[in-house]
């Protein structure tokens, strides 16, 4: 598959999953990245009728969909009932995905409030090796996103931002349920840096590399390509060097500007060597 038809996008949260399927097939966009969480495509909005319309429209214009959970539910909560939300709103993704015909779910390790940290991890750990175990019998394929850093002083910071704090979770990748999504711009603002997650990965491993701007060492932006610093020549290189053929997924700025990245994109691998023919 040419390097240009794995470029998906992250389709915006005020758009019907069955109006963006239409907008995918006619813009030659193969695969989409889809909440559930917000208004327009609420999981509790999906009844038989929905659920078929949107196989329909994606079979009908061959798109495949991926689902992501939020990161701003907790996955390392341990708060009675609070804990059991957690549980319950995994599975309902993980419920409606052959429903729904999608093909992965990106989920995270939760956060953390500072001190409670390796407390917060355990209880994570323990939710995705549950959630795991669900999926399995469900036939669904879990993909665990590196997250973001926060500021320094926060007192709330995201788990498996770093390449250690994400080798953590990496004992559920014997399930083969579980995979990993690997978002570049979140490894650039760590000193790990793209090259070190790199290193790190075995990429036959990953299901996904998510793409966006951002500053080396910065906050917590998704750019345009090229509003940052990060080098995607190099990541690139580094990525495919090591095998990846799967997808790619931007999320940063409007569906008109992932649209248009992808030929940027495709530049800078060429420039990298990468054959994305």
């Amino acid at each position: 598959m040419k390097l240009r038809d794995r470029i998906g996008i992250d389709l915006k949260r005020n758009m019907r999953i069955e109006d963006g399927a239409v907008w995918a097939a006619e813009n030659g966009v193969k695969h989409l990245d889809i909440q559930l969480d917000s208004e327009t495509n609420a999981i509790t909005s999906f009844d038989e009728k929905r659920i078929s319309a949107v196989r329909t429209v994606c079979e009908k214009h061959d798109i495949a969909i991926g689902l992501h959970t939020s990161s701003a539910v907790n996955v390392a909560e341990y708060a009675p009932h609070a804990a059991t939300g957690a549980d319950e709103y995994l599975k309902a993704y993980i419920d409606i995905y052959p429903k729904l015909g999608a093909q992965w779910i990106v989920v995270h390790a939760g956060y953390h409030f500072t001190k409670d940290k390796a407390t917060r991890m355990k209880a994570g750990l323990e939710r995705l090796k549950r959630m795991a175990d669900y999926a399995e019998k469900k036939k669904v394929l879990l993909l665990l996103e590196n997250l973001n850093k926060e500021p320094e002083d926060a007192e709330v910071h995201y788990l498996a931002h770093t390449v250690d704090e994400w080798k953590y979770y990496w004992g559920l990748l014997a399930s083969p349920c579980v995979r990993l999504s690997f978002t570049a711009n979140h490894a650039h603002l760590v000193p790990d840096g793209v090259h070190g997650f790199a290193d790190a990965l075995d990429f036959s491993l990953v299901g996904e590399v998510r793409l966006a701007d951002c500053w080396r060492n910065g906050h917590e932006v998704h750019l345009n390509p090229g509003a940052g610093d990060l080098d995607f020549v190099d990541m690139f290189r580094r990525v495919e060097g090591k095998g990846f053929k799967g997808r790619y997924t931007s999320a940063f700025g409007s569906l008109e500007d992932m649209l248009g990245a992808r030929d940027y994109f495709v530049d800078k691998a060429r420039q990298a060597g990468v054959n994305v023919d």
